[in-house]
């Protein structure tokens, strides 16, 4: 691989992936003139994954132009990265030709996991990308709400909810099938405020035992139970899954692919590489999916980058999550509030005041990127994890009790 520089004379760092955890580390960086940042994203535009459940149901697209909020100087490259070779310190594009680098951030997202059910992947929708949800919306365009069409949404995530919430106030009939638990994360004074406003929407919803979806076919699922509900669309919001880049790169990584690194967000296998948002595993213990670990993250990331660029140790990261954000529907919600551990504590807010938290929530984020972009390097969270440290020390322990492999 010959990769050239971006710009010569400059110090090329290459972001790959667009979104929060991205945008921010890219904004960042470029508090140092000497930087020269490339962001290459499949999309020429920001998409606003807090909002995909609105653009399934017609109230938002979920998109942001990047002028809005990615600083100047800052070149988008639209494509794809189809492989990184950290020896050569270059990166091999979708379509054609090569793009070097002094540092590299690693920022690819997260999306649908393989869903492993039979029939799921031919006739459920996803939801968790821009493309998957605006097919579901056609789809869904294409169903008048007065036919009796029947909506099944699998999932009973954040996203499950707030999809199944939007779609049940647009007048649709809805079952929400949860698997184990609704809401597994909330508190379960919060989980009953959700259930509660899923009822008020005509939601029907199914958990606990025999509430697995273990087949789904062109007009139906099957439940673990023996059950069979017709389904005219069925929804796939469970699981979880992140972009195989690195593992085909020859990069460590952990079970689900997330790439490994240290406490500093640097990957285990080179300095130069750096890894934020939902594709990173920093020593082993991923936080939850979330702008508030994004924006964090990413702002750490290009920390990282920069110690390393001035010579200096970089800072170990150790930022919490403070809440939940869970819409029903247009003017109603639930803001869970949670311990600096990430833990969900009793107290939680509901209906329009938990709606209003949860909009300003969702636009909150862009407001922060766009002042990122506007001054590098003036986020800021003040919400610090006090036990992540040990948390940390506890896993590295684990990993040094491990029996190595054969020789």
């Amino acid at each position: 691989m010959n990769a050239s520089s971006v710009r010569p004379g400059k110090i090329d760092v290459v972001v790959v992936g667009g979104g929060y955890a991205g945008v921010m580390a890219a904004n960042r960086l470029t508090k140092r003139d000497d930087v020269a940042v490339t962001l290459i994203n499949p999309r020429p535009c920001f998409v606003e994954r807090v909002r995909l459940h609105q653009l399934v149901g017609g109230s938002d697209d979920a998109v942001v132009d990047y002028s809005a909020v990615l600083a100047d100087g800052i070149r988008l490259l639209v494509d794809s990265v189809t492989r990184i070779d950290a020896a050569e310190r270059g990166v091999t594009l979708e379509s054609g030709g090569t793009v070097g680098y002094d540092y590299l951030i690693y920022a690819v997202g997260s999306g649908s996991a393989d869903r492993g059910v039979p029939g799921a992947a031919e006739f459920a929708y996803p939801t968790a990308s821009l493309e998957e949800a605006q097919r579901l919306r056609s789809v869904l365009d294409d169903a008048p709400v007065a036919a009796p069409v029947t909506v099944t949404v699998v999932g009973g995530g954040p996203l499950g909810i707030e999809t199944a919430a939007e779609l049940a106030e647009l007048g649709r009939t809805v079952t929400l099938v949860c698997g184990d638990r609704l809401g597994p994360y909330l508190h379960p004074r919060g989980r009953r405020s959700v259930a509660k406003g899923l009822s008020n929407l005509g939601v029907t919803v199914l958990d606990g035992p025999g509430a697995t979806v273990t087949t789904v076919t062109r007009d139906a699922v099957e439940l673990s139970g023996g059950r069979e509900l017709p389904s005219t669309v069925t929804i796939w919001t469970a699981g979880f899954g992140v972009p195989d880049l690195a593992g085909r790169s020859g990069l460590s990584t952990d079970a689900v692919g997330r790439l490994l690194t240290d406490k500093t967000l640097t990957s285990v296998d080179d300095e130069r590489i750096v890894a934020t948002g939902d594709a990173a595993a920093p020593s082993n213990l991923p936080l939850r999916m979330s702008c508030q670990a994004a924006l964090p993250l990413g702002a750490h990331a290009a920390d990282t980058v920069l110690s390393r660029i001035a010579g200096e140790r970089p800072a170990d990261f150790g930022k919490g999550i403070a809440a939940m954000c869970v819409s029903l529907g247009r003017g109603d919600g639930v803001f869970q509030l949670a311990h600096r551990d990430d833990t969900a504590m009793r107290l939680h807010l509901r209906g329009r005041l938990g709606a209003k938290l949860k909009e300003a929530a969702s636009a909150s984020p862009v407001k922060q990127l766009a002042g990122e972009a506007r001054k590098p390097g003036s986020h800021t969270w003040p919400v610090n994890d006090a036990s992540r440290r040990q948390r940390v020390q506890a896993e590295h322990g684990r990993s040094l009790a491990k029996p190595s492999g054969p020789a």
